[in-house]
């Protein structure tokens, strides 16, 4: 029996079609011995972060790669006759392959080829592909099953080489591969593909790969995808089964009615895919290089006065911040606690080479200053800091009000591979957020500033919600009234927390059910830490999905700076609300890389407080 890599895998990031989280596919992958595994999502590759360091960590080896999107003609045609996009698999083979990933995904973001998805030509592709990227292309929905089968009948032979050899003609010889899927046997029109192929290529010694499409790890989770797909597709599932019944064509049909869109074992996969096909996975696995893509944080270059270095101008910045608010101000008395306090905190941040990160925080605060805006006083943690009290940051002294330094940052959080960042929350006026934002891209070059994505996820309510509508035998009034009986995560945070680093992982729906059982009863309850009740299995499914990203849009608060081009380092997308390109990775997930976070808080209150002032004034 020929061991096999999955090739085609995709995460909670292919939004509401893939289900696994990246822990998820590690467990798959060691259950049936998979030493090497692909992530290949939708459009995007905004999951690689968290797959590769899941992968690592559990001595799993990651390939980074995407199922691109590719119109007919060229991506700045935007109209009814380029609407229509086939799929096309890229993996990275190095660290190449990876940058060249983020400038193909970066491309395919760009506002003049946006429309309703990022997408790209293969004749776009071709500038922007060095020879680092393998292609795997052959499965239903993608550029070659769609250029060679149409309306049931396939195309002549002639045409059909013609389309590999444009792959081919892209991407190189060597690394272009003709995918054979066929584990669906319900699908016909994936058989056709699969078999159609797999003689075509044999026959003219084409190099073909066996291929999986998977979608969730076991068969047995594709009802929770399911779930995922009624979302999508604005269904129930008894609207799902009549389509079905009535042979109705509808978007996503194949997930309805076969459960074969899991990561097969080595024992599925040699059911349907041959010999050859199946040692080329392992082929292709040898060609991809491992390679590290984490970085420690890069700080942006903060422009000291002449003279300075960022240390030094730091300790200058608090000398003269205590000249300011502690010489005079405090008994001279208590003067060694403030002295022993800024020297331990700077020993602490200096070590760790934070000089700059609180140089261009100060500088954002002393903006507002100059423009005569209300920043905040200091919100969270941050306050417990003296260094940001004596270089105008915060406005709190912390020693006056017994905060912990210790509370904002702690040195113990740092290894020798990685270092931990402050986390300073500035509030800054609603009305002039925008202002300060384009002060900072001015002050670090706009192509080193960004905003960022944030992925939304189910959580309780919404989980719980999401799982009874679309199972569609419940009033909404009665939703709305079990729903109403979960608390919202703020509330519980903590314990929540608590539940995650005993459990591993965090369930509001199961955090109910342990401590609002008398309310969830009528429903569903606890007995012998299994759940009982008319609606459990709901309730069980609905805990599953919890956790699993739906839909993407602008992090409130979040500015990414860099040293270098973030379109160098990280994947820019398109946000179709501001219509900009922003960075594609979530937050940890930038400073994973190196990219350094920084929170600019919009708050409407300050600018009241600011309306206020004027009136003051007269």
């Amino acid at each position: 029996m020929k061991k096999y890599i999955p090739l085609h895998v995709h995460t909670h990031y292919s939004l509401l079609d893939g289900l696994s989280k990246p822990i998820d596919i590690a467990n798959r992958c060691e259950k049936i011995g998979v030493p090497s595994c692909a992530i290949t999502d939708h459009g995007n590759i905004s999951g690689c972060i968290q797959f590769y360091s899941t992968m690592k960590s559990r001595g799993i080896k990651p390939i980074l790669g995407t199922e691109l999107y590719l119109c007919d003609q060229s991506p700045e045609v935007k109209d009814n006759s380029n609407k229509k996009l086939s799929h096309i698999v890229l993996l990275a083979k190095n660290l190449q392959g990876w940058k060249d990933l983020i400038n193909i995904v970066s491309a395919s973001n760009k506002p003049e080829h946006y429309y309703y998805k990022p997408r790209l030509d293969l004749n776009s592709l071709y500038e922007l592909v060095n020879g680092n990227i393998i292609c795997l292309c052959g499965h239903p929905g993608s550029y070659l099953a769609n250029q060679i089968y149409s309306e049931g009948k396939f195309v002549d032979d002639k045409t059909i080489e013609s389309k590999i050899k444009e792959l081919q003609d892209v991407f190189g010889q060597d690394n272009t591969f003709v995918e054979i899927q066929t584990m669906d046997q319900t699908n016909e029109y994936q058989q056709n593909i699969g078999l159609k192929l797999r003689d075509f290529c044999k026959s003219r010694h084409i190099k073909t790969v066996a291929s999986l499409d998977a979608h969730y790890c076991e068969s047995e989770d594709s009802a929770d995808q399911r779930i995922l797909l009624c979302s999508n597709l604005k269904l129930t599932l008894p609207q799902v089964a009549s389509k079905i019944t009535n042979d109705e064509e509808f978007g996503l049909s194949s997930f309805f009615k076969s459960d074969q869109y899991h990561i097969l074992s080595h024992e599925e996969i040699n059911a349907v895919n041959t010999e050859e096909e199946i040692e080329n996975t392992n082929v292709i696995n040898e060609m991809c290089e491992e390679y590290e893509i984490l970085n420690k944080p890069i700080l942006p270059n903060f422009n000291c006065p002449e003279g300075f270095a960022p240390d030094e101008y730091l300790r200058q910045l608090c000398r003269d911040g205590w000249k300011d608010k502690i010489q005079d101000s405090i008994p001279k008395e208590n003067h060694g606690e403030y002295v022993d306090r800024v020297k331990y905190e700077l020993d602490v941040l200096q070590s760790a080479n934070l000089s700059s990160y609180f140089l261009i925080v100060q500088d954002i605060v002393n903006y507002l200053h100059k423009k005569d805006w209300l920043p905040g006083p200091g919100r969270g943690s941050a306050a417990g800091c003296l260094v940001s009290y004596l270089i105008g940051i915060t406005s709190i002294d912390p020693i006056k009000y017994n905060l912990i330094f210790e509370r904002f940052y702690n040195a113990g959080r740092n290894t020798k591979d990685r270092i931990s960042m402050p986390d300073i929350d500035v509030d800054v006026p609603i009305n002039h957020r925008e202002e300060i934002i384009n002060y900072i891209k001015d002050t670090y070059g706009s192509n080193k500033v960004s905003q960022m994505i944030t992925y939304n996820t189910l959580k309780g309510r919404g989980a719980l919600k999401e799982v009874l509508r679309v199972y569609g035998n419940i009033s909404f009034e009665e939703m709305n009234q079990i729903t109403k009986c979960l608390p919202d995560e703020a509330k519980i945070a903590d314990e929540l927390q608590e539940m995650k680093d005993e459990n591993g992982e965090a369930s509001i729906i199961q955090w109910a059910l342990e401590n609002n059982s008398k309310k969830l009863k009528d429903w569903c309850y606890l007995k012998d830490d299994k759940l009982e009740g008319p609606l459990a299995k709901r309730f069980e499914q609905a805990i599953r999905l919890e956790g699993t990203k739906y839909n993407q849009s602008k992090h409130a608060a979040g500015i990414a700076i860099s040293r270098h081009d973030l379109s160098t380092v990280c994947p820019m997308i398109y946000d179709t609300k501001t219509k900009q390109n922003i960075a594609g990775l979530e937050m940890n997930d930038l400073e994973s890389l190196g990219i350094v976070k920084f929170d600019i808080l919009g708050i409407a209150l300050l600018d009241k407080m600011m309306q206020i002032k004027q009136y003051l004034k007269g």
